[in-house]
């Protein structure tokens, strides 16, 4: 036998024995093993009805279950044998089917770290288990969530508290490495919001890149018919609905977001689609709050063409992400005095003296707050995530 020939059998035979040990190892003790380390980095009970390792090296888990956090159909895994030879671990595919993941925020938590799945996917938690411990370098090649759900309930506003589910959620994330390295991660996210039953469901979209390591990105954020009156117990103290006598309030928020060197800046446009106004009997006078909406939105529809739409500009760090009402709040009322300066007359509209002027531009800023305080409400899971992901390392 040739020296070439006997260097190929003896690799041959390395492989053959290094796959068959993997694939011993992952049947015999792999359900144990995921069980052990979920429970280590989300410190909830973890159960799985289904463990299995198909050659060359295919995991399935069935039933995956986080006590009170997720709950997950299915997950195909598949490693790349070579990275292992490499001391990486390299998943050419991880594939998530119908996961529900369930968020509670109480006023115990509110001040808590981030929820507590983002800080389980999180880029610095994952590679703050892994250091020391596991394999300290990770790639997913190709991740994968189909028909997802996230609830995310909410008991710090109203007497009730208020629930938001983003359900149908389709998720593609390639090229993601968990330890420094500059590669660009591509990301495409679409889900549907459903609101009220017998409603026009909203639909949420995100579609972009980003690298983690020099901290750049560019994405498009965009979510449509967004309904104001099921997310009104995030204004109702700054805001009586039934005084306004609106009855039906739709929104749409697109973003584009833009980060170099971890300055992250955002365009970003509320756009007031829809809005249905309660009859008043002709012989009830109007309320002041009634007055103020209609004042704010002839203004706006005076400046814009007929639309009632808001632009405005967020300024963050990639690494420190924080998403406030202050730029949109500057942005409403500097239209409304832009409005007022150019002539348009609130007095003349809501039919006011001009020593209650004032009072009226107070109103008004309450009204902006109205319109679009519950549109941060939707992407607080999405924020939470991205802000704990992010975060620079000790």
């Amino acid at each position: 036998m040739k020296l070439r020939e006997r260097i190929l059998f003896v690799i041959t035979i390395s492989l053959v024995v290094f796959l068959g040990s993997t694939y011993l190892f992952f049947l015999i003790w792999g359900k144990a093993i995921t069980i052990k380390r979920l429970q280590e980095i989300t410190k909830k009970k973890v159960t799985i009805g289904y463990f299995n390792v198909s050659p060359p090296l295919k995991i399935e888990i069935k039933n995956l279950n986080i006590e009170g956090l997720a709950e997950i159909e299915s997950i195909d895994i598949r490693p790349n044998i070579l990275g292992f030879l490499s001391g990486t671990l390299v998943l050419d595919t991880f594939k998530v089917t119908r996961p529900k993941i369930t968020y509670e925020r109480t006023p115990e938590n509110i001040r808590r770290t981030p929820l507590a799945i983002a800080n389980a996917l999180s880029l610095s938690g994952i590679k703050s288990r892994l250091k020391n411990k596991y394999l300290s370098r990770v790639i997913f090649r190709r991740l994968y969530v189909k028909e997802g759900k996230v609830d995310f309930i909410d008991k710090t506003v109203g007497p009730s508290g208020i629930k938001i589910t983003v359900k149908d959620i389709d998720c593609k994330l390639e090229n993601l490495y968990i330890y420094p390295r500059s590669v660009i991660a591509n990301l495409e996210l679409t889900g549907k919001i459903p609101w009220q039953e017998g409603q026009e469901e909203g639909e949420i979209d995100i579609e972009g890149w980003f690298n983690p390591h020099k901290k750049d990105m560019q994405a498009t954020l965009k979510i449509s018919q967004i309904d104001g009156i099921y997310l009104y117990p995030y204004y109702s103290a700054w805001f009586d609905l039934d005084k306004a006598r609106i009855e039906k309030a739709k929104l749409n928020f697109i973003s584009s977001i833009r980060g170099i060197d971890n300055d992250v800046n955002a365009d970003c446009r509320i756009e007031l689609t829809d809005i249905v106004r309660k009859p008043r009997p002709k012989e009830e006078p109007a309320d002041k709050m009634e007055k103020i909406t209609d004042a704010v939105m002839d203004i706006f529809k005076a400046m814009d063409q007929g639309k009632i739409v808001l632009d405005f500009n967020i300024r963050t760090k990639m690494n420190k992400p924080k998403v406030g009402l202050g730029p949109v709040k500057t942005a409403f009322e500097g239209k409304i005095q832009k409005g007022m300066a150019g002539g348009f007359k609130a007095q003349d509209i809501i039919f006011l003296p001009g020593n209650i002027v004032i009072g009226t531009l107070k109103g008004a800023t309450e009204v902006s707050t109205a319109l679009i305080g519950g549109v941060f409400s939707i992407g607080t899971i999405l924020k939470s995530t991205a802000e704990d992901s992010f975060k620079k390392e000790n």
